[in-house]
């Protein structure tokens, strides 16, 4: 097992060097000119000179990667323009909001999409697999940030259940009560997609499961059925709903750059789209490579965990 995460783990590594170029190369080629947009009003061809100087944009673009990874490396993901603060400190706190709606989406996602599986598959086609066929089918067409709008309108405008936008209440105790209202919206909002991904590719890995022989033998042993579907067939169905699992949870990381602008959620999505907005290039470097490496680290870990479910896989 210990050569299996060492073989993952060194396999990221060109995978981050890819997304590290890209993303450089990306900002790179995005036209207007950084220390203009730092500037401003005071953006006069001295003062631009100087400050591209200072910040070293005025070397050539393969010098400056190279810079930026070597110091990436030793923990220095630089420091934002606008922000005037360090990169890492501003991805980390922002980060931090992300994950709370995010691992919010992604247990919700799990959970829901697989017991609607399951459930899916346990009764096909009968009323329960159709009506759950529909409404999967449904969540999977409508786009999580039109869903994130209406659900404004309905439950925090029309309805005043819950709050319309932010993590915390601006006036009042930020308890957990507090986040939980705030957070419900959004985080429904997000995993209404995910949800139905995995309860689609759920009730394919059951209905697999169940003609198989060994659910044949636990039925013909007298193995009720609420046994034979969640002890049984739900284990060996884990194999192939785990892999699923891992890619919704980087599509919940990376969706909630939509969901956080739509509800003004602080994390890092919401960093994102403002720093691109204000080119803050060292801020939108370091904060997508961080997002990527979580992509990456997730990813590893639903593959060790696929391997003790399934020891075939470390072959």
């Amino acid at each position: 097992m210990t050569r299996y995460i060492l073989r993952r783990l060194i396999s990221a590594i060109p995978v981050l060097l890819g997304i590290s170029v890209i993303v450089f190369a990306i900002m790179a080629l995005i036209p207007g000119d950084p220390a203009t947009a730092i500037l401003g009003s005071y953006a006069t061809p001295e003062n631009v000179a100087r400050l591209n100087e200072d910040l070293g944009l005025d070397k050539p673009l393969i010098q400056q990667y190279f810079i930026w990874l070597g110091n990436m490396l030793q923990g220095d993901f630089g420091r934002s323009f606008a922000l005037n603060r360090p990169v890492l400190d501003e991805v980390v706190e922002r980060f931090n909001a992300t994950l709370v709606l995010a691992g919010t989406s992604f247990v919700l996602c799990s959970v829901l999409g697989i017991v609607a599986g399951v459930i899916s598959a346990a009764n096909q086609y009968a009323w329960p697999d159709k009506g759950i066929t529909f409404v999967v089918l449904l969540g999977i067409s409508i786009p999580s940030f039109f869903l994130g709008m209406m659900m404004i309108l309905t439950f925090a405008v029309n309805l005043r259940w819950f709050p319309a936008s932010g993590m915390w209440p601006i006036f009042g105790d930020r308890d957990l009560f507090a986040l939980i209202r705030h957070l419900t919206l959004p985080a429904l909002a997000l995993s209404v997609v995910a949800t139905g991904v995995v309860a689609r590719l759920s009730r394919s890995a059951m209905l697999e499961v169940l003609r198989q022989d060994f659910i044949r033998t636990a039925r013909a042993k007298g193995v009720p059925e609420r046994g034979v579907i969640w002890r049984h067939a739900l284990r060996a169905a884990m194999v192939s709903i785990i892999p699923v699992l891992g890619i919704q949870a980087g599509f919940v990381l990376s969706g909630a750059v939509y969901i956080e602008v739509v509800f003004q959620w602080p994390g890092i999505g919401r960093m994102l789209v403002d720093a691109i907005l204000r080119r803050d290039i060292l801020l939108v470097q370091g904060g997508v490579v961080f997002v990527a490496a979580c992509y990456v680290f997730f990813n590893i870990v639903v593959d060790v965990a696929q391997s003790l479910l399934d020891p075939r896989i470390k072959t």
